[in-house]
């Protein structure tokens, strides 16, 4: 009890440090800030296209949108490609702090307008109904939608490329973008961009005036006169495509621009989940500290003063002290499982980690998901020495198959299954499949850096002496009596599954909204204080439910400690379902396909990661409380 409250006081100590600066604290020192003189060329660039009624990414020219004359693609970073980026140029021409009121894109061969034909129609018509935002960046600041909720700004990110008309049912395409770019002037003279918002106007070519100069009028000036309205039965149809800019002052603070993307009103609510987090974890703090800390001394207490005879008449964990150390079945794909645990352990924590302080951010696309890539892959080494060494312990022989079991399970899970979901994907044409030159590339960072650290570490953790066990294993195993229903493993596991998922199960929307919603998530140092408070209520309850086990003298706790601390998971997909539902309105087969695809890895992960935490904190409980007796 008192190692928990140490453990959460250190937890809130540095959350406390942290959480003031969460919004703010999002470049790191040296990270300079472009300026920009009057006057200099300001570059738009395209991002992709999401919705999430489908949840498939598109490059933005997917559409057939007004290209610049010449694409240049920008090179992304591993996480971009994962997330289905395909950053590059447009045609939209800026010049910092050079107002335009109107302008015209691309235009046709006899006019101003673009003629497009039915089969670019129907994908407008399609894309536009599935609610597709399209994304931009200026300055690596992302476009954002300004809306208005009770008095409040609130920032959206990306813009629609349409809208449905809630009468008619016919699309309105958004032809006319207005930029709206904020600009900190600087004593020097020089300007920093602080600010990107967007606004979207569905304009029909009939309104337009345009002039030789490529500069035009819009009338009526009305938003709801004259839309560009789609009409895919047409065989053809033509669309205007303008543009405006605004460059507006601003007092934000280069370091604060990203303020206004992050701004939430759910403070609140984090705070209402760590402390029901906390009330959860002290709960089951107190209760394993009044079932096994007071009974174990007493327990202890008791086996030393009796004599033998009178021990042996006794009932409990003591009599199973020459079959608690027996290795279990299947030790060989155990210790691949804590292997695999091990390494998303560490990822897990150093993404964190230094997400917390800033270090890893929003304002650098894809790095959060390079940096755990590239964690997982040199932490092969940590899980291959540990998993070796238990490996031993457990009384293995083929270390070197254990070892390529370990490299080969998690990672080929991951990529076999990544592999046939990114086949739908592909057949989608979606930006969001894995490029076939990215797949070998992780392939060979698999094969050549990640295997060979584990089987290196494996090497070494199998030469070690193996954990020493306080008691000797008799030859001959002791027959388990008859458990009753609530030691059974499956409801073991879903009994001690609820503990942990209740202490982070209101953290979970947030992380579903980011990845699923399409929205930021950056309250790091609320996830620290969940993430510690996870590992706790996992070593707790695992503990708590082997001792209880071993109460009733059976002895099979190695896989069933793994279990129960791991049958989290299985709430954690039961959420996952009623997020679906409930949440989000995707239809499409390939949609759903992938939402459950990927939420079936990230319960792998997180089975993984929990049944390590009490797989270890039982095998520790175990050796001390069979250390503390006397065995004549």
């Amino acid at each position: 009890m008192t190692s928990t409250v140490y453990l959460l006081g250190l937890a809130l100590a540095v959350a406390c440090v942290v959480l003031p600066h969460t919004v703010t604290a999002f470049y790191v020192p040296g990270v300079a800030p472009n300026e920009f003189h009057d006057g200099d060329p300001v570059e738009i660039k395209a991002v992709k296209m999401t919705s999430v009624k489908r949840q498939l990414p598109y490059q933005y020219y997917f559409l057939p949108f007004c290209r610049p004359r010449k694409l240049r693609n920008t090179r992304e970073n591993l996480g971009e490609v994962l997330r289905g980026d395909r950053i590059t140029n447009t045609p939209y021409k800026l010049n910092m702090n050079e107002n335009v009121a109107c302008r015209v894109l691309c235009v046709g061969e006899t006019s101003t307008a673009i003629t497009y034909k039915k089969r670019q129609l129907v994908k407008f018509d399609r894309f536009i109904r599935n609610n597709y935002r399209a994304h931009w960046l200026l300055d690596n600041l992302p476009a954002a939608t300004k809306l208005t909720f009770d008095g409040k700004p609130k920032y959206i990110k990306g813009f629609p490329v349409g809208t449905v008309d809630p009468e008619t049912k016919q699309t309105r395409l958004f032809n006319h973008v207005g930029i709206i770019a904020k600009v900190k002037k600087q004593e020097d003279g020089l300007n920093r961009i602080v600010g990107f918002e967007v606004t979207v106007s569905s304009v029909d070519p009939s309104r337009y005036t345009v002039q030789d100069s490529g500069a035009c009028s819009i009338s009526p000036p009305s938003a709801t006169a004259n839309t560009m309205r789609i009409e895919p039965q047409q065989e053809q149809q033509d669309i205007v495509w303008s543009y405006s800019v605004t460059w507006e002052p601003s007092d934000i603070l280069w370091s604060s621009r990203w303020n206004n993307y992050l701004a939430t009103d759910d403070e609140n609510i984090h705070w209402y989940s760590i402390v029901n987090s906390l009330l959860t974890v002290l709960v089951l703090s107190g209760i394993f500290a009044m079932l096994t800390v007071r009974m174990l001394r007493k327990d202890i207490a008791r086996y030393n003063e009796e004599d033998k005879e009178e021990v042996m008449e006794q009932t409990g964990w003591k009599l199973v002290h020459g079959d608690v150390f027996r290795p279990p079945d299947h030790a060989f794909w155990l210790c691949a499982c804590l292997g695999s645990g091990i390494q998303i352990l560490f990822m897990s924590a150093a993404s964190i980690f230094f997400s917390m302080f800033g270090v890893i951010s929003p304002a650098s696309s894809g790095v959060l998901t390079t940096f755990a890539v590239v964690t997982f892959v040199l932490m092969g080494s940590v899980a291959g020495y540990f998993s070796g060494r238990m490996y031993k312990t457990m009384k293995g022989q083929n270390w070197k198959r254990a070892a390529i079991a370990t490299a080969l399970l998690f990672p080929g899970l991951v990529f076999g299954f990544g592999f046939i979901l990114n086949l739908f994907v592909w057949y989608m044409q979606s930006s969001g499949a894995v490029p076939f030159t990215t797949m070998i590339a992780l392939l060979l960072i698999w094969i050549c850096i990640s295997s060979p650290l584990v089987l290196s570490g494996y090497f070494f953790g199998f030469r070690k002496q193996p954990y020493e066990a306080p008691v000797v294993t008799n030859q001959i195993p002791r027959q388990v009596p008859d458990q009753p229903w609530w030691l059974h493993p499956i409801a073991c596991t879903l009994l001690g599954g609820l503990i942990p998922f209740g202490a982070v199960f209101i953290e979970l929307f947030f992380i579903f909204s980011a990845i699923w919603g399409n929205q930021y998530y950056y309250l790091f140092g609320f996830l620290f204080i969940v993430f510690v408070i996870l590992l706790l209520a996992c070593a707790e309850i695992a503990v708590l439910m082997t001792y209880l086990q071993l109460c009733g003298e059976d002895y099979h706790w190695w896989w069933r400690s793994f279990l129960v601390s791991g049958g989290s998971s299985v709430y954690v997909f039961l959420y996952s379902a009623f997020y679906f539902s409930s949440q989000l309105e995707i239809e499409e087969f390939v949609s759903v396909l992938l939402y459950f695809g990927y939420t079936l890895l990230m319960v792998l992960t997180f089975w993984l990661l929990t049944g390590t935490i009490g797989f270890f904190s039982t095998f520790t409980f175990i050796n001390v409380i069979y250390g503390s007796i006397k065995i004549d």
